[in-house]
């Protein structure tokens, strides 16, 4: 599954140059000042300006309110801070804001103004909300068109068709994903409940256990398996169309919980030729469960669609010829699945850890970590403490994963050659 876009966000919700008036947020003043009109009323060509003290009462009376759509993401630690990622619903422009920020915008219904927010962000935070910070977060939102009453900005160009060159690139390939895939969501939709899914759950584990239970024969069947090239080119066909299913299995789940498919094509690395699905609103999705099952959805079919052979090959006599390629090709198989569950990146193990975690951008600001780090215990100051142990375990961890990653690699290539 391709990145969500908006977990891309790296923009602060910062004031621009040539913003609106701060105290709406948009072009114009707030109610009461020169800046506002009134139905049915004609300004005059030299309007008034309006006192300190008209504006300052026009700003604390304003009742703001988020326009419809607004997308607020939940708590994520990214480095020392701690941050919430929103979503202009039109644009699909996305901002980090604060935990300050995020509990301002979540009070912006339209019924609270800047007297009733004093109260209760004192309430929260034991500090007083500035009639400053106040008109400034308002120009700021309004600036980014998330209030309610602003401007629709103009919706984001559609990617191209195709990027890249011949030896690196993309394809789009489906004109509409998103009703593609909730095309698929409405067919599929009565195998989704999970009196369906868990038992195919527990009989890919068991699948797995049991091919697992007897290493020797998996290298048997790996050699076995090599040996036969009128079985191996249409078993690697078979691996292609379910990494194509994977992706779109991560386009049916995200569908399923009300996220939104932008696009599905072809990537190519030559000489390799993979799908893609561009999942948005990945990290708007409702819940934590709701994630994981949309990271966790592409390997789960990868060991569904191992199942029928799993049967075959369980069915088979131990003393069947076809038994060991079989033994060869579920061992494959099940290695794709699996491996995609490991928690590096891009894979989806990744993901779901990062969603675990509640952590953006996990192993970036592992890096920076390590390199503040490396400069003492005063260059990483600013870092909680749940940071600090964060990023230290990760690091520890990605690299014993690698490390047994390449040793298991290589230990299965010297045991196939000296077979």
């Amino acid at each position: 599954m391709s990145a969500d876009r908006s977990s891309a966000a790296d923009r602060s919700l910062t004031a621009p140059s040539g913003a609106g008036d701060p105290a709406t947020g948009r072009p114009g003043g707030p109610p009461g000042t020169a800046g506002h009109r009134t139905a049915g009323h004609t300004t005059d060509r030299s309007p008034t300006v309006p006192s300190p003290a008209e504006r300052a009462s026009a700003v604390r009376a304003y009742r703001p309110a988020l326009r419809p759509g607004v997308l607020i993401g939940p708590a994520l630690l990214r480095g020392p801070r701690t941050v919430h990622l929103v979503k202009h619903p039109v644009s699909g422009a996305a901002f980090e804001i604060g935990a300050k920020e995020h509990f301002v915008l979540g009070r912006l219904d339209g019924t609270r103004n800047l007297d009733d927010m004093v109260a209760e962000y004192a309430a929260r935070f034991r500090r007083r909300l500035s009639e400053e910070q106040w008109t400034r977060l308002l120009g700021l939102l309004g600036t980014r068109g998330l209030l309610d009453g602003s401007p629709d900005p103009a919706p984001p160009p559609p990617p191209p068709a195709r990027t890249g060159t011949l030896w690196r690139g993309s394809r789009r390939t489906v004109a509409d994903a998103h009703a593609t895939t909730g095309r698929l969501h409405r067919v599929l939709r009565p195998l989704l409940h999970t009196w369906v899914q868990l038992p195919l759950v527990a009989a890919a584990l068991v699948m797995t256990g049991a091919l697992l239970a007897d290493p020797a024969a998996l290298l048997d069947g790996s050699l076995d398996l090599l040996s036969r090239p009128l079985l191996l080119i249409p078993f690697g066909v078979f691996l292609w169309i379910s990494v194509c299913l994977h992706e779109l299995a991560h386009g049916v789940a995200a569908r399923h919980y009300g996220g939104t498919v932008s696009e599905i094509g072809l990537r190519w690395r030559f000489p390799a030729l993979m799908m893609y699905c561009t999942v948005d609103d990945y990290l708007f999705l409702p819940g934590l469960r709701a994630k994981l099952v949309v990271a966790a959805a592409g390997a789960h079919v990868n060991l569904v669609l191992l199942l029928p052979l799993a049967l075959w090959w369980a069915l088979l006599d131990p003393a069947d010829p076809y038994r060991l390629a079989l033994t060869g090709m579920l061992l494959v198989g099940v290695v794709q699945a699996l491996s995609n569950l490991v928690p590096l990146p891009p894979l989806d193990g990744y993901r779901m850890l990062s969603h675990l975690l509640s952590a953006a951008n996990l192993a970036p600001e592992t890096r920076s970590y390590l390199v503040l780090r490396r400069g003492g215990r005063d260059a990483v100051a600013a870092y909680p403490p749940r940071a600090r142990r964060l990023y230290t375990a990760y690091a520890v961890a990605s690299a014993v994963s690698v490390l047994l990653a390449a040793a298991g690699t290589c230990a299965a290539v010297v045991l196939l050659v000296l077979r």
